[in-house]
């Protein structure tokens, strides 16, 4: 199984890039996590034009066969236990799993239609550079509770 990030917007920070190459080279192999950043249309448009363009261009990185999670902030709040029970599950359906982070608008509602899940990381907004790092390290602590590395501590 696959683990990949979509995320809008690029030329991010050093350390956010930094950031989540140090999680992503702790997953194991036969779990790689990757990030494909998509460029952010200019938001001088039409609020709705800039949604429709920002999720024409992500769904067109989305393979027919992948388990789709959007980060919304309506989505099903998880602790890193039950993310790690969501690990394991996904990791059984034999998919690639992607994690859709949208742009200054959030995602579009034809990519939450198109999503299997919707995860909430926090009640509070961060920036969509920042929701990198967060995944990826959640995904990593996850993977940690499945094998029973003790990175997290109860």
């Amino acid at each position: 199984m696959k683990l990949r990030i979509i995320s809008v917007g690029t030329k991010c920070p050093g350390w956010v890039r930094q950031g989540f190459d140090e999680y992503a080279k702790r997953m194991p192999r036969e779990m790689p996590l990757s990030l494909l950043e998509i460029p952010a249309p200019r938001h001088h448009q039409d609020s709705n034009k800039v949604d429709e363009v920002e999720g024409k261009k992500i769904a067109e990185k989305i393979g027919p066969s992948d388990w789709v999670v959007a980060l919304d902030e309506q989505g099903k709040s998880f602790d890193s236990k039950t993310l790690a029970q969501a690990l394991d599950g996904w990791r059984d359906l034999g998919k690639d799993v992607v994690f859709l982070i949208g742009g200054a608008n959030g995602l579009s509602d034809a990519l939450l239609d198109r999503a299997n899940q919707r995860i909430s990381l926090s009640a509070l907004t961060f920036p969509h550079y920042l929701v990198r790092v967060l995944i990826a390290e959640a995904l990593y602590r996850a993977h940690s509770i499945c094998i029973g590395h003790p990175y997290h501590r109860d």
